[in-house]
């Protein structure tokens, strides 16, 4: 489980000193309480993400335990290093939007006649019960030629999840190499 600590300043200074001694600045927020501003071990963050197995994880600040998802974050654009991270508090019986990811498996029949397999929209925004959340949508890409896409309508219905983003936006192509 990743513990952090819970951050008293918020001031600008507060939060480089934080992250010069090797820590990530986040916030909790949800709906119907107040923000909780902490911090977590960068590399600590980092392995915890990398090896969860779903969506949600907790999270133990002082002596509380929140089931969190991450909602957003910011990243250095020179050297790419996580600056700041947004975790949503997820609360049971309560239908909450989440980003689900897309990952794709098998190869498209199109990258033989020398097409690219393009990722065009890398997270599915859904509204859904916590115990509903699928931890990604895996979609078959092997019958897709060059010129092909996977739209959003053409994603799986899974039961009890409402996606939010428009039917007509592709979300795997294959595109023709130039």
């Amino acid at each position: 489980m990743l513990e952090g600590i819970i951050r008293e300043s918020i001031s600008k200074a507060d939060c480089k000193a934080l992250r010069n001694n090797g820590y990530l600045i986040a916030n909790i927020y949800g709906k119907g309480i107040q923000n909780i501003h902490c911090a977590f071990k960068l590399n600590d963050f980092m392995k915890e993400v990398k090896n969860k197995q779903n969506l949600i994880f907790q999270v133990k600040l002082e002596s509380k335990i929140y089931d969190v998802v991450v909602q957003d974050y910011q990243k250095d654009p020179v050297t790419n290093i996580l600056k700041h991270v947004d975790l949503l508090l997820v609360q049971k019986d309560t239908n909450t939007k989440f980003k689900v990811p897309v990952k794709t498996k098998g190869n498209a029949k199109g990258l033989k006649n020398k097409g690219l397999l393009f990722i065009a929209t890398k997270r599915i925004s859904v509204v859904c019960l916590p115990e509903k959340l699928p931890n990604s949508y895996e979609l078959d890409v092997s019958d897709l030629d060059v010129g092909d896409s996977i739209l959003v309508r053409d994603l799986p219905c899974i039961e009890g999840l409402k996606v939010i983003n428009k039917p007509n936006v592709a979300v795997v192509s294959v595109i023709k190499a130039k």
